[in-house]
Protein backbone atom coordinates (compact mmCIF):
# COMPACT_ATOMS: atom_id res chain seq x y z
CA UNK A 1 0.00 0.00 0.00
CA UNK A 2 1.42 3.65 -0.84
CA UNK A 3 1.00 5.90 1.86
CA UNK A 4 0.94 9.98 1.58
CA UNK A 5 4.77 10.43 2.59
CA UNK A 6 6.22 7.52 -0.05
CA UNK A 7 3.32 9.34 -3.09
CA UNK A 8 5.32 12.81 -1.47
CA UNK A 9 8.74 11.36 -1.46
CA UNK A 10 7.99 9.59 -5.37
CA UNK A 11 6.96 12.92 -6.54
CA UNK A 12 10.00 15.23 -4.62
CA UNK A 13 12.44 12.44 -6.14
CA UNK A 14 10.94 13.02 -10.17
CA UNK A 15 10.80 16.95 -9.45
CA UNK A 16 14.22 17.34 -8.16
CA UNK A 17 15.70 14.46 -10.92
CA UNK A 18 13.76 16.80 -13.70
CA UNK A 19 15.67 19.69 -11.95
CA UNK A 20 12.05 21.39 -11.84
CA UNK A 21 11.48 24.08 -8.56
CA UNK A 22 8.30 23.81 -6.46
CA UNK A 23 6.67 26.73 -7.89
CA UNK A 24 7.30 25.69 -11.64
CA UNK A 25 5.48 22.07 -10.86
CA UNK A 26 2.66 23.89 -8.91
CA UNK A 27 1.77 25.95 -11.73
CA UNK A 28 1.94 23.62 -14.33
CA UNK A 29 -0.73 21.28 -11.87
CA UNK A 30 -2.69 24.48 -11.59
CA UNK A 31 -1.83 24.20 -7.56
CA UNK A 32 -0.10 26.48 -4.87
CA UNK A 33 3.32 26.09 -4.40
CA UNK A 34 2.47 25.41 -0.70
CA UNK A 35 0.07 22.42 -1.83
CA UNK A 36 3.07 21.30 -3.57
CA UNK A 37 5.24 20.98 -0.59
CA UNK A 38 2.54 19.90 1.76
CA UNK A 39 2.25 16.08 -0.88
CA UNK A 40 6.33 16.26 -0.92
CA UNK A 41 6.51 16.22 2.68
CA UNK A 42 3.18 14.02 3.48
CA UNK A 43 1.32 16.72 5.58
CA UNK A 44 -1.30 17.45 3.39
CA UNK A 45 -5.17 17.79 4.09
CA UNK A 46 -7.23 15.58 1.76
CA UNK A 47 -5.98 16.59 -1.61
CA UNK A 48 -8.32 15.10 -4.05
CA UNK A 49 -6.93 12.27 -6.60
CA UNK A 50 -7.88 15.11 -9.83
CA UNK A 51 -5.26 17.43 -8.08
CA UNK A 52 -2.16 14.70 -6.93
CA UNK A 53 -3.09 13.48 -10.56
CA UNK A 54 -2.62 17.00 -12.74
CA UNK A 55 0.91 16.97 -10.26
CA UNK A 56 1.63 13.46 -11.20
CA UNK A 57 0.96 14.41 -15.19
CA UNK A 58 2.92 17.54 -14.62
CA UNK A 59 6.03 15.27 -13.79
CA UNK A 60 5.19 12.82 -16.85
CA UNK A 61 4.41 9.89 -14.17
CA UNK A 62 1.10 8.10 -13.37
CA UNK A 63 -1.14 6.23 -10.28
CA UNK A 64 -1.14 3.05 -10.79
CA UNK A 65 -3.99 0.48 -8.94
CA UNK A 66 -3.10 -3.45 -8.47
CA UNK A 67 -4.92 -5.88 -6.71
CA UNK A 68 -3.49 -5.90 -2.91
CA UNK A 69 -0.81 -8.87 -2.56
CA UNK A 70 0.82 -8.14 -6.28
CA UNK A 71 4.29 -8.32 -6.56
CA UNK A 72 5.80 -4.55 -6.22
CA UNK A 73 9.11 -3.33 -7.45
CA UNK A 74 11.99 -3.19 -5.02
CA UNK A 75 12.00 0.28 -3.87
CA UNK A 76 15.50 2.27 -4.12
CA UNK A 77 15.55 3.91 -0.42
CA UNK A 78 19.06 4.85 -0.99
CA UNK A 79 17.98 6.92 -3.46
CA UNK A 80 14.98 8.28 -1.69
CA UNK A 81 17.00 8.83 1.47
CA UNK A 82 19.85 10.96 0.03
CA UNK A 83 17.20 13.30 -1.59
CA UNK A 84 15.11 13.19 1.40
CA UNK A 85 18.21 14.31 2.97
CA UNK A 86 18.97 17.15 0.97
CA UNK A 87 15.94 18.88 0.26
CA UNK A 88 16.97 22.31 1.98
CA UNK A 89 20.80 22.01 1.53
CA UNK A 90 22.67 23.20 -1.23
CA UNK A 91 24.66 20.33 -1.80
CA UNK A 92 23.06 16.72 -2.58
CA UNK A 93 23.76 13.62 -0.41
CA UNK A 94 24.88 11.16 -2.99
CA UNK A 95 23.20 7.53 -2.16
CA UNK A 96 26.98 6.09 -2.56
CA UNK A 97 27.98 8.24 0.59
CA UNK A 98 24.79 7.28 2.33
CA UNK A 99 25.26 3.52 2.17
CA UNK A 100 29.39 4.00 2.97
CA UNK A 101 28.35 5.97 5.74
CA UNK A 102 25.62 3.55 6.77
CA UNK A 103 28.36 0.80 5.92
CA UNK A 104 31.03 2.33 7.99
CA UNK A 105 29.43 4.58 10.46
CA UNK A 106 31.51 7.14 9.65
CA UNK A 107 30.12 10.73 8.74
CA UNK A 108 30.98 11.61 5.10
CA UNK A 109 33.02 14.81 4.81
CA UNK A 110 30.74 17.92 4.75
CA UNK A 111 27.85 15.81 4.82
CA UNK A 112 26.92 16.50 8.58
CA UNK A 113 23.89 18.70 7.82
CA UNK A 114 22.35 15.93 5.59
CA UNK A 115 22.85 13.05 7.99
CA UNK A 116 21.37 14.96 11.11
CA UNK A 117 18.43 16.14 8.56
CA UNK A 118 18.05 12.15 7.79
CA UNK A 119 17.98 11.35 11.09
CA UNK A 120 15.68 13.91 12.37
CA UNK A 121 13.39 14.05 10.03
CA UNK A 122 12.89 11.02 7.91
CA UNK A 123 9.65 8.79 8.66
CA UNK A 124 10.51 5.34 10.06
CA UNK A 125 9.22 3.14 7.13
CA UNK A 126 11.65 5.05 5.18
CA UNK A 127 14.90 4.69 7.85
CA UNK A 128 13.34 0.54 7.70
CA UNK A 129 13.67 0.22 4.58
CA UNK A 130 17.17 2.41 3.73
CA UNK A 131 18.44 -0.29 6.84
CA UNK A 132 17.25 -3.39 5.30
CA UNK A 133 18.29 -1.95 1.55
CA UNK A 134 21.73 -1.41 2.41
CA UNK A 135 21.78 -4.38 5.28
CA UNK A 136 20.95 -6.54 2.54
CA UNK A 137 24.80 -6.96 1.84
CA UNK A 138 26.05 -7.42 4.90
CA UNK A 139 26.36 -8.23 8.53
CA UNK A 140 23.40 -8.68 10.53
CA UNK A 141 22.71 -5.61 12.75
CA UNK A 142 25.78 -3.87 11.41
CA UNK A 143 23.83 -1.09 9.33
CA UNK A 144 21.45 -0.51 12.43
CA UNK A 145 24.59 -0.28 15.25
CA UNK A 146 25.91 1.98 12.52
CA UNK A 147 22.73 3.96 12.38
CA UNK A 148 22.92 4.72 16.04
CA UNK A 149 26.82 5.08 15.84
CA UNK A 150 26.24 7.87 13.31
CA UNK A 151 23.38 9.59 15.36
CA UNK A 152 26.12 9.92 18.29
CA UNK A 153 28.35 11.03 16.32
CA UNK A 154 26.36 14.11 14.94
CA UNK A 155 24.77 15.09 18.90
CA UNK A 156 21.37 13.44 17.46
CA UNK A 157 19.04 12.90 20.68
CA UNK A 158 17.08 10.20 20.97
CA UNK A 159 13.92 12.31 21.77
CA UNK A 160 13.89 13.77 17.61
CA UNK A 161 13.56 11.63 15.15
CA UNK A 162 12.55 7.88 14.04
CA UNK A 163 15.89 6.54 13.83
CA UNK A 164 16.22 5.28 17.54
CA UNK A 165 13.09 2.76 16.47
CA UNK A 166 15.02 0.88 13.70
CA UNK A 167 15.08 -2.69 14.56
Amino acid sequence: MLRPAELGSFIRQARKARRLTQASVARAAGVSRLTLNQLENGIFPDLGIKKVNTILDALGLELQVQPIGQEQKSQDFLSMASSSASVSLKDALHADELEHALLTGKVPPSKQAHLITLLEEAPLWMLEGLVEQVGACSKPGKVQKNLHKLAQALNVSEEIGQWKNVA
